[in-house]
C-alpha cells in the first residue's frame, strides 16, 4: 500500500510533565517524562515493524514534541531524512489557562466554561496581555514573526486557519514527493490536521481524542485524500488505551 498511496504519520508527543500534572501546557515548554520517552521510542520501533522508514520530519517549536521525534525516527532507524520545524504546529495556545491545573481552572469557571473552552471549536480562553511573560512576543523562537501572527490565547478555530498554510506549502509538498512523512505535534494542533485531512466538522471534531505516543497511519491517494477515512493506528490496543486516558482528563 505504501507503493500506491501516499504515506503520512502523525504522532502525538510522548507524556509530558504537563500531561503527568494535568496542566495546561499550550506554548509553554515542558520536557518529557520517563513514560513519555519510553511513548516515544515504542512509537518508532512500531513504525519501523510496519515496515515504514520516514523520509521528511515535521515538529513544532516545542522540546517535548522536537525530542519525541528524535527519539522516534532514531528507533525507526531513519537516516537521510529532511526535517522542518514550525510555529504553526505549535500546541494551541492557551491564553491565561497556561501553566495552570485542570482541575483549578474547573473550580474558579465552573464545569460548564471549562468544557466548552476544552471543546468548542469557536471559543478561546482568556488571553494573556503584551506585557505577560507567557506571550510569544517575549520568546526569542518567535522573534522573526509579524506581531498580529502572535496568539494571546487561541481556539481550536484558529489552530486550524494557521496550520492551514504549513499543511499546504510544507506537508502536502513531501507527500506529493511520494515521501513517507512523520508529524511529530500536539493534540490540538493535529486534532486541526484531521479536521483538514478528514472534513470534520465543528461537532464531529468535539468528540475526537488523540492518545501520546502511537502513531496514527494515513494512507492518501493523489488528491491527498484519506483511503479510510480516520487513518490506521499502528497499535491499536494502545491507541484505544491512551484515548480512554485522555477523554477520562477531559480531553487535551
Amino acid at each position: 500500500m505504501a507503493g500506491m498511496t501516499r504515506v503520512l504519520l502523525l504522532l502525538r508527543h510522548g507524556e509530558s510533565t504537563a500531561n503527568a500534572d494535568d496542566v495546561f501546557g499550550g506554548w509553554l515548554d515542558y520536557p518529557l517524562t520517563n513514560r513519555g520517552r519510553d511513548q516515544a521510542a515504542a512509537a518508532g520501533r512500531v513504525i519501523r515493524n510496519a515496515g515504514l522508514t520516514p523520509a521528511a520530519l515535521h515538529t513544532s517549536l516545542l522540546t517535548r514534541a522536537i525530542d519525541t521525534a528524535k527519539i522516534a525516527v532514531a528507533e525507526a532507524h531513519s537516516h537521510g531524512f529532511t526535517a522542518r520545524r514550525s510555529w504553526r504546529l505549535n500546541e494551541r495556545h492557551y491564553g491565561a489557562l497556561q501553566g495552570r491545573t485542570r482541575s483549578a481552572v474547573r473550580k474558579e469557571f465552573g464545569a460548564e466554561l471549562f468544557g466548552e473552552w476544552r471543546r468548542s471549536y469557536h471559543l478561546a480562553p482568556p488571553a494573556v496581555g503584551p506585557g505577560d511573560p507567557m506571550h510569544p512576543r517575549h520568546d526569542a523562537r518567535y522573534a522573526e514573526l509579524p506581531p498580529n501572527d502572535l496568539p494571546a490565547s487561541e481556539s481550536l478555530a484558529a489552530v486550524r486557519r494557521r496550520l492551514m498554510p504549513y499543511w499546504q506549502d510544507a506537508i502536502a509538498a513531501d507527500l506529493v514527493r511520494r515521501r513517507i512523512t512523520l508529524v511529530v505535534a500536539h493534540g490540538n494542533s493535529l486534532r486541526a490536521l484531521c479536521m483538514i485531512l478528514d472534513g470534520l466538522t465543528p461537532e464531529r471534531v468535539r468528540t475526537l481524542d488523540i492518545p501520546t505516543g502511537v502513531p496514527l497511519r494515513y494512507d492518501l491517494d493523489d488528491a491527498l485524500t484519506p483511503v479510510v477515512p480516520g487513518g490506521v493506528y499502528l497499535d491499536p490496543a494502545g491507541a484505544n488505551a491512551g484515548i480512554a486516558e485522555v477523554a477520562a482528563k477531559g480531553g487535551r
